[in-house]
């Protein structure tokens, strides 16, 4: 369980500073880049939104797991 909850800490790290990527390049930098590069940055948004969202899952059950408290 302590290789879920490392696994899970480095996908919620990973999840997003891509979020933050995806969100720059889709709102306040678009006007620099290509539809289809803006089309994909959107779809991002929501894949790594959704990332974040199933690796704090697995970072909860990893600690539950461990008999470490959940905060």
């Amino acid at each position: 369980m302590i290789r879920l909850l490392k696994l899970a800490n480095g996908g919620l790290l990973v999840c997003l500073l891509a979020l933050v990527g995806t969100l720059l390049l889709a709102y306040p930098l678009a006007e620099q880049f290509s539809m289809s590069a803006q089309i994909a940055a959107h779809i991002g948004t929501l894949l790594f939104a959704t990332g974040i969202k199933v690796t704090y899952i697995l970072r909860l059950v990893s600690l539950r797991a461990l008999a470490r408290p959940v905060h």
